[in-house]
């Protein structure tokens, strides 16, 4: 569920609690649609994260920071210099709008007092900051929308700021009867619920469900089958959610749906009466448990968007390799029917008139008659050198060609366990390590004099399983190179997915060293193997394990390549809810 006109005015008035007065200390811009300002009031400290992402837009308040780039963008830098120490005045939302405003009162260059007005619309793909002087004319934005992009509004330096009207929709303060409401149903053939999101601002799909649930009204019957007494239901209802947000008596909740947050409201969904529930203390607390894995992924997604296309791109040019060499070598199977020509030519030549096509004779391996084929133009013995010509350089053609193979399979290989270290990435830390390990293997051109973020170093992950054992997993081929050869000893146990391209996974023994290891502790180091790999989506993975001292790697073989003589093998489902994920080792 995206944010609706009626959380949005929950998390106003928690906002207009919190910050109001507070002084404004801080302003960074972790991403390039995303703002973080501190904001120092009477309590203490908060933080204010808005986001503007197409995709996941949010507003929240939060204890967690992030990490900014070391070069602050230009929007930041702007705010920075007029809003900075800045007090906020008030935060208001229009109507119900997904929009908050939030006024703040600064001293410009000459000392005079100034109120600058940041706004953040919450509406989809179209969301945005934006920053307004006293006459409402935006000084700019953290994105610019030009007349190319959207006829309705241009969001650039110098233009006047107005909120684009809702086309047909009216707000819910302006339903001020019975009457005025009934007129929403009139002559329209859509759902119940349709008629209400889609003729009233701010309420969205879910909110209008629930308000036909507490009405007893079925939300999918046609606004032409609606009693006079179900529209009077509905009516009431949506008057006691009017009389909710003048009181403020909000109570935001998450529904679970197999322990997958599935909606989430600033009031009770007795729609989702059989699913499990959990209440908030906050809007911000509902909204960070909400919203913080799904930001935290597609932010992931979006950085790792080059890079998955530059390994897709070269998987699929060495799949096509691999494919035109594995039908070269399928064509070096002739090079056999050559060499037994040549040798039939020469033992039956002399019986054949030269200037013949063809003559036949008994292939004396398998003792069956063949037709051998012959160039009339040239001596019956030129024709079995042309054939043993032919049959060498097929025999030559196969030697480079399996060799070739190899290497293109290994290759396969690697960019498929590139594309599962990207599929497990979960900051920008690991992405740096992936892509540096593209540099090196040459898919990427380095380009010289360009430093990365030396803050950001990429760590494998840490478990504590059932029994209290440590497992690690690396994240990617350095990592599992690190963990196996660099982190682990002799007696720990190692794990990997047998089919299938994915993380090394140790079983740290440590002080244990000389106890028996309960089943359990394998089964969950197993687990993890199958979960970090790209069989996470089988019914049960096939794992290997072995001592870790059993385990080499090649001199020259590629990141991550291991081999081992002597394993053991368990099959076992990706399932880690009985382990503890710990920050780090």
């Amino acid at each position: 569920m995206a944010l609706d006109g009626v959380t949005v005015a929950a998390l106003t008035r928690e906002l207009k609690e919190k910050l109001n007065d507070g002084r404004i200390m801080k302003i960074a811009q972790p991403e390039e649609d995303e703002l973080i300002l501190t904001v120092k009031t009477r309590e203490g400290q908060e933080r204010l994260d808005i986001c503007a992402s197409a995709s996941l837009p949010f507003v929240y308040l939060t204890d967690r920071n992030k990490q900014s780039p070391l070069t602050a963008p230009g929007f930041c830098m702007l705010l920075r210099k007029h809003l900075t120490n800045g007090r906020i005045v008030n935060i208001t939302q229009p109507g119900l709008e997904r929009i908050i405003r939030i006024e703040i009162e600064h001293y410009d260059e000459l000392g005079d007092k100034k109120t600058k007005t940041l706004v953040a619309e919450l509406m989809g793909k179209h969301s945005n900051i934006i920053f307004l002087d006293e006459a409402q004319v935006i000084i700019d934005s953290i994105k610019h929308i030009s007349a190319s992009v959207s006829s309705v509004r241009e969001v650039l330096p110098g233009r006047d700021y107005f909120v684009p009207n809702t086309e047909g929709k009216r707000e819910l303060g302006e339903l001020e009867s019975f009457g005025d409401f009934e007129e929403l149903f009139k002559g329209r053939g859509v759902s119940a619920a349709k008629a209400i999101y889609g003729q009233i601002t701010g309420l969205s799909p879910v909110m209008a469900a629930e308000l036909c649930t507490r009405a007893g009204v079925d939300a999918d019957l046609p606004t032409a089958a609606l009693e006079e007494e179900q529209v009077r239901g509905l009516w009431e209802e949506l008057c006691k959610l009017k009389a909710l947000l003048t009181e403020g008596s909000f109570q935001p909740n998450i529904v679970f749906e197999a322990g997958v947050p599935r909606e989430f409201a600033a009031v009770n969904l007795s729609e989702y009466a059989e699913l499990e529930r959990a209440v908030f203390p906050s809007v911000s607390e509902m909204l960070i448990t909400y919203y913080a894995e799904k930001a935290k992924s597609v932010r992931i997604r979006q950085h790792s968007s080059e890079l998955r296309r530059i390994v897709s791109t070269a998987l699929e040019r060495t799949s096509k390799k691999y494919d035109i060499q594995l039908k070269q070598l399928k064509d070096c199977g002739k090079k056999e029917k050559y060499r037994i020509y040549g040798e039939l030519i020469n033992t039956y030549g002399y019986s054949v008139k030269e200037g013949e096509k063809s003559f036949k004779a008994v292939n004396y391996y398998n003792n069956e008659e063949v037709t051998v084929p012959l160039d009339p133009d040239m001596p019956v013995r030129d024709n079995a050198k042309k054939y043993f010509d032919r049959y060498m350089k097929l025999k030559r053609t196969e030697e480079a060609v399996t060799g070739q193979i190899k290497e293109t399979k290994e290759d396969m290989e690697h960019l498929e366990s590139i594309q599962n270290a990207l599929d497990i990435a979960d900051d920008e830390a690991d992405l740096k390590q992936i892509k540096q390990e593209l540099i090196d293997c040459g898919y990427i051109k380095k380009r010289s004099g360009k430093k990365g973020d030396s803050r950001l170093k990429s760590e494998p992950l840490h478990y504590i399983s059932s029994d209290g054992y440590d497992l690690y997993v690396g994240k990617n081929n350095y990592q599992n190179d690190e963990l196996t050869f660099k982190f682990a000893a002799g007696n720990d146990w190692w794990f990997h997915s047998k089919k299938f391209p994915g993380s090394h996974v140790i079983l740290h023994i440590g002080d244990k060293a000389g106890q028996d290891i309960p089943d359990r502790a394998f089964n969950e180091a197993g687990a993890l193997a199958a979960y970090y790999s790209k069989g996470r989506g089988q019914s049960k993975v096939e794992i290997d394990y072995v001592l870790k001292k059993e385990v080499k790697k090649p001199a020259g073989s590629k990141p991550g390549f291991v081999v081992y003589y002597t394993n053991y093998s368990m099959a076992i489902e990706a399932d880690i809810s009985a382990l503890k994920l710990v920050e780090s080792r």
